[in-house]
């Protein structure tokens, strides 16, 4: 059964005429009447009487009901896409890791509103790894996360580096760490820390590090909130490697002392994912586009005078 036999069944039952039918679907009669005769052919029962005016048979009212039915959700689905090529798009979904949520979206999210006000925007805040598990799960268009290239390998993900972002240590003024200009990975052997929770890129990147250097990880707090981190730092005994669009911030903070590690420097790549089809969409390439030129433009000097 195709959609076509459908519609001219319609099309005859509505204009009780074979001729009336052609007209109004604009093909020749020939045609409607082979799209019925088909159609009769795969539901094998006549579905109109052919004396004088086309008229319903027993089997053609009870399949008249059915046919409106499937030709409005046809009618309906091709609306929404003709909506979605023409960036008519109800939503947009965003997950970001804290520091893009705190510092790259918000101006994005202003620019974008303008353009697209009847676009509704949802962001989320979370790990990359679970970011980039929800975008594939179809849940969210876009993720900006720290890469993780066994995650972002998939011929369907589209990956756009947005910069590099040097991680570094954060440490409470009285911290005896704090004494020291120059801090070595060795020093942070054993060092009790706070750490993003598993799922973090960052808790990742940092482990991988302490154990190519063959030292000892003291995970001694785990948290999801940059600010939770400045918080248990400054009131505490512990320390956390952290990225430096945070970080930057607390320079001036009395309670709070930043200092670089020796070689090797730690970094990590932030990109921006979504995906092949949405990429066609229109208000989520207008975003991807934004987001490349907004973060590129608004970098602090101090990161991109450190690569």
């Amino acid at each position: 059964m195709r959609l076509e036999q459908l519609q001219a069944f319609l099309a005859v039952a509505e204009t009780g005429n074979f001729q009336q039918a052609a007209q109004k679907c604009g093909v020749s009669q020939s045609t409607i009447s082979r799209q019925v005769q088909s159609l009769e052919a795969t539901v094998g029962i006549t579905l109109f009487h052919r004396q004088g005016n086309a008229k319903l048979t027993v089997g053609g009212d009870r399949l008249l009901i059915h046919a409106k039915k499937i030709c409005q959700i046809w009618t309906t689905a091709e609306q929404e896409l003709s909506d979605l090529r023409a960036g008519k798009q109800t939503e947009l979904c965003v997950a970001g890791i804290p520091s893009a949520c705190a510092y790259q979206l918000p101006p994005i999210l202003q620019t974008f509103a303008k353009t697209y006000p009847n676009v509704q925007l949802r962001v989320t805040t979370l790990g990359s790894d679970r970011a980039l598990k929800v975008l594939k799960d179809g849940l969210i268009d876009i993720a900006i996360v720290m890469n993780n290239p066994f995650l972002t390998a998939s011929s369907e993900m589209v990956v756009e580096h947005l910069y590099d972002e040097k991680i570094q240590l954060l440490l409470p003024a009285k911290h005896p760490l704090s004494k020291k200009e120059t801090l070595s990975w060795r020093d942070l052997h054993n060092c009790p820390q706070a750490v993003f929770k598993d799922g973090y890129g960052l808790q990742r990147l940092v482990q991988d590090q302490f154990n190519r250097q063959g030292i000892s990880l003291n995970a001694a707090l785990e948290l999801n909130s940059l600010e939770a981190f400045r918080g248990v730092v400054k009131q505490g005994s512990l320390v956390a490697l952290l990225p430096e669009t945070f970080v930057v911030e607390l320079i001036g903070d009395p309670d709070l002392v930043v200092r670089s590690l020796n070689e090797p420097n730690l970094t990590r790549e932030i990109v921006l994912v979504t995906t092949s089809d949405r990429i066609q969409i229109p208000p989520i390439q207008y975003f991807c586009k934004l987001a490349s030129q907004m973060i590129g433009q608004s970098r602090p000097p101090i990161l991109k005078s450190a690569f």
